[in-house]
């Protein structure tokens, strides 16, 4: 098959190349071998990267091969003059948070769990404390180096022939191609991040409060926490140059816990950018290693989310704790994991809405605004002008007899919808096709499908979503 670069990636490339880990030849070398593992595949073939690990919730076919892009996993350049840095695609946030950290910046926005990959973030979606500021990873990229479905390597911008796949990336979830390189944006950092974790029992009240904190900007990070009807809190970050004295989640202490316990609390910015990972949030209560003897006996080294991954994979293949739930007469159950977002001014009735159907608690709360008002993400719009609610569930929820599998998801995909608000596709999906198709632009994607994979050798967004194929 033919393959060939364009966009003049090469020529960006070659400027103020001062490599934190990796080189620019190195660079080279792996998009050549990626390149001559493409003119091998026979030319319908499928195109599928062969990824040994996932931060996605839905199923993933067992298909065979794929491309290797194991070794794209250098930070190649942290400019801190510009506040830029050159990323390979498959670099973790823990990889990524590590080399630009030393320079005093930090990407305009960091997921929560450290394994998930930059190219991930930005094809996929993601969101963090800063995103009311910031808005989502995508909007933090100046360019990207992108393996199309059609055998091409492009560098997309918002300016040049391939804008078009540039702002369509967002959302695709690898469906268009796979970002090989990316230029982000950094921005400043200070030592430590103190933080005020204010509670309050009535859910109007607490929306126009967070809807107040990101309006004045008085803080740098805004997210909160949802334990009950009458217990939520928010918590406000804001970076500081010393601390009277710092917590440490990272072993036998729990961060979500705290938000319960203290009123203010003092990290370094790291611990902080991290302090959802040791827990998987609250999930690894379910793994039972938030008891203090396990999590003594264990270490910290292996609380972490991808070691709850793999254990959550093996329980996958192997369904014991499903089986031993059948034997003990235990109600089916079905997972419920999910981010939505929904406008502030209807965050108040989702959560209602939440608490009287879906038995899940504590729930995770994050405001999120489009950075610039002008730009368009068309697989993913949200109205520019308006802020919006993230709300983030993982849990599983007893069946009714006879109550079918997927009830709750579909549930709360109805009324996300009916609120004016959209869905991240990250975990699993139940919308039917026209549905689908009318929330994430299916016209807009089917003319990005014909330009950059004619030959459908990527999965189609509806068929890798929904279908799970």
């Amino acid at each position: 098959m033919a393959l060939t670069n364009r966009g003049g990636g090469d020529r960006q490339l070659s400027s103020a190349w001062v490599t934190t880990s990796g080189t620019r030849e190195g660079h080279e070398a792996r998009v050549a071998a990626l390149r001559s593992q493409l003119a091998a595949l026979p030319r319908e073939a499928p195109v599928r990267l062969a990824k040994r690990t996932s931060n996605l919730f839905r199923p993933r076919s067992d298909a065979d091969g794929g491309l290797d892009v194991s070794g794209f996993t250098h930070v190649l350049n942290v400019d801190p003059e510009t506040r830029t840095a050159d990323v390979e695609g498959m670099v973790t946030y823990e990889q990524l948070v590590d080399a630009t950290l030393p320079h005093g910046l930090m990407p305009l926005i960091v997921p929560q769990l450290k394994t998930i990959t930059l190219g991930g973030a930005v094809t996929g979606l993601g969101i963090e404390s800063s995103s009311f500021r910031n808005g989502m990873p995508h909007e933090s990229v100046l360019e990207a180096d992108i393996l199309t479905g059609d055998g091409e390597i492009v560098t997309a911008t918002p300016g040049n022939e391939h804008r078009d796949l540039f702002f369509g990336f967002p959302n695709s979830y690898g469906t268009l191609g796979y970002a090989l390189r990316l230029r982000i944006e950094l921005e400043p950092v200070r030592p430590y991040v103190r933080l005020r974790h204010l509670r309050y029992s009535d859910a109007q009240e607490y929306f126009a409060a967070l809807r107040e904190a990101c309006e004045q900007r008085d803080a740098d990070f805004v997210d909160g926490t949802v334990f009950g009807r009458d217990e939520m809190y928010l918590t406000l970050g804001t970076f500081t140059d010393t601390a009277p004295e710092t917590s440490d989640y990272t072993w036998l202490d729990i961060y979500y816990k705290s938000i319960r316990e203290r009123t203010v609390d003092h990290l370094p910015v790291r611990d902080y950018l991290w302090r959802w990972d040791t827990d998987w949030f609250w999930c690894s209560r379910a793994l039972g290693v938030q008891n203090r003897l396990v999590r003594l006996l264990v270490g910290p080294r292996l609380l972490r989310s991808d070691v709850y991954w793999k254990v959550v994979a093996f329980e996958r293949r192997h369904q014991l704790l499903a089986r031993l739930r059948r034997r003990l007469g235990l109600p089916r159950e079905e997972a419920v994991v999910q981010d939505i977002e929904v406008p502030v001014e209807q965050a108040a009735t989702f959560l209602d809405f939440f608490h009287a159907e879906i038995p899940i608690s504590p729930v995770w709360v994050c405001p999120v605004r489009q950075r610039d008002p002008r730009r368009r993400w068309p697989l993913y719009e949200l109205d520019p002008d308006t802020l919006y609610v993230n709300f983030g569930f993982w849990s599983a929820v007893p069946l009714d007899e006879g109550e079918p599998d997927g009830s709750h998801n579909r549930l709360i995909e109805r009324t996300v919808d009916e609120l004016g608000g959209r869905k991240s596709l990250y975990s699993e999906s139940f919308y039917d096709e026209d549905t689908f198709w009318r929330l994430y632009n299916g016209p807009v994607y089917r003319s990005l499908k014909d330009r950059y994979d004619p030959r459908r050798r990527l999965l189609d967004l509806y068929d890798k979503c929904v279908k799970a194929k």
